[in-house]
């Protein structure tokens, strides 16, 4: 009642010291800068800093297996992503499993945009299909770490439009879109945070996207079930930490952190980058991973894209 609680196993109220929220991607892209957000408002509410720390590679599992090993007290938290629930499924010898995370709450969810560079003579989704078929092979894609749902959706592309395209991996979606405005990566489908502004100043083309609707950022572009490609896929930011965190933690870092997602000043900023904020409870945000991972088993085991 007086700011603090008091875990049932730990003598003194949380927080008395600085957390940590751990991201598995670089800095100052779409995954680091919500998180980045988040930090500051919760730093002030909590009256003790909270503060970013990026350890990219291995789609997230480097940030995850560093919070995972780290004592379960809600200082070492993790800026978890839809990444960490496709990885047990992705890697025969991954080193944990959905149950070792303790949900807190969704922040995000967004849908993807089909981004084209410049380079590649076409306008319109159709004329693409129409260019990767007359070049099979030649139209690299970038994507985020193995069995990303850039991947996933692009196969679900080359299957369903009858194309064949070459993947190139990359660290994070800032990466790609570089690589994609000098030429030499020419399709991604990526988040609106980290393509948006890329193609409202021109530098990128955007032709379709994976919302069942238009969306409200990008009322001119064409959703892919229009064009008859009934793929909605959207991916998920969140904040987790590790299994056996006190309840008492969890549930005071979700109250807190849902008063910031359904902040007027959040909502703002979501719109901006073309996310969706998002609240949920612990258990509600614990069955989405769970979905994450049941709705993407079968294009890995389509198209055999485990890794040992």
């Amino acid at each position: 009642l007086l700011g603090g609680i008091t875990a049932s196993s730990a003598a003194e109220p949380y927080p008395t010291h600085p957390i940590r929220l751990v991201v598995g991607f670089l800095a100052g892209g779409p995954t680091d800068i919500p998180a980045r957000f988040i930090a500051d408002r919760l730093s002030a509410q909590l009256g003790q800093k909270v503060y970013v720390e990026n350890k990219p590679g291995a789609g997230g599992m480097i940030a995850l297996n560093d919070v995972l090993a780290q004592p379960r007290d809600g200082y070492n938290l993790s800026f978890c992503t839809y990444f960490d629930a496709i990885n047990t499924l992705l890697y025969q010898n991954v080193s944990y499993k959905l149950a070792d995370i303790a949900p807190i709450t969704m922040v995000s969810k967004y849908y993807y945009l089909m981004a084209l560079a410049k380079s590649v003579p076409a306008d319109t989704f159709a004329q693409f299909v129409g260019y990767a078929k007359a070049h099979p092979g030649e139209i690299l894609y970038g994507t985020v770490g193995a069995g990303s749902t850039q991947e996933l959706v692009a196969h679900e592309l080359e299957k369903t439009a009858g194309i064949s395209m070459t993947k190139v991996p990359f660290k994070g979606a800032n990466e790609i879109t570089q690589e994609m405005l000098a030429g030499r990566v020419h399709f991604q489908v990526g988040p609106p945070i980290a393509i948006g502004a890329y193609y409202k100043s021109g530098q990128l083309k955007v032709l379709a996207t994976t919302s069942p609707q238009r969306l409200a950022s990008f009322p001119e572009v064409p959703s892919l079930t229009e064009l008859s490609y009934p793929l909605t896929p959207y991916g998920w930011l969140g904040v987790c930490a590790g299994a056996g965190t006190p309840q008492p933690i969890v549930d005071l870092l979700n109250r807190h952190i849902v008063s910031i997602t359904n902040s007027d000043e959040y909502r703002q900023f979501m719109d901006k980058a073309g996310n969706i904020p998002v609240a949920m409870t612990p258990e509600q945000f614990g069955r989405a991973i769970a979905a994450t991972a049941d709705d993407a088993a079968p294009t890995i085991r389509e198209f055999h894209m485990q890794i040992q």
